[in-house]
């Protein structure tokens, strides 16, 4: 059993207050490193808080691909349909992949979906960090009493 994959945080759940949403990152970043390689992918940081992911998915159609996003976790679906009764090119040679997969990217706080567009065999997603006002630091005005 690989350490990495099995880690368990127990022990600093029980001596933690208000730590739950990290310790929820953490499990979910230890059960994402378990997948496969495959599709390959870049994960690109094009300026302070904008980033892009780029995902091989060359033979996919519009309609085998899906992202999603819930709980911090970005997952790109591609699930390839195949007609079981059409009758298809008989191949000598099959080297590129026609396979589904599940992808999970765990996003940081305030990350945000701006776009996805796939071009050349590659699905772009734009992502964006919008801090909303509420959360920046603030300065606090420090009044001295005479």
């Amino acid at each position: 059993m690989n350490t990495l994959t099995k880690f368990d945080l127990t022990p600093f759940n029980r001596a933690t207050v208000g730590f739950d949403r990290v310790f929820d990152i953490l499990d979910r970043q230890f059960a994402n490193s378990v997948s496969t390689t495959y599709p390959p992918y870049n994960i690109i940081k094009e300026g302070e808080d904008s980033y892009k992911i780029e995902v091989a998915v060359a033979g996919f159609r519009e309609d085998e691909l899906d992202i999603t996003v819930k709980d911090y976790t970005l997952t790109v679906i591609g699930e390839q349909k195949r007609d079981e009764n059409t009758e298809g090119p008989t191949y000598l040679h099959k080297g590129i992949s026609a396979r589904s997969f599940t992808r999970p990217f765990t996003l940081g706080d305030h990350v945000e979906v701006k776009s996805a567009s796939v071009q050349n065999g590659l699905l772009v997603i734009s992502l964006e960090r919008e801090v909303p006002e509420a959360a920046k630091p603030k300065k606090i005005a420090i009044t001295f009493q005479k």
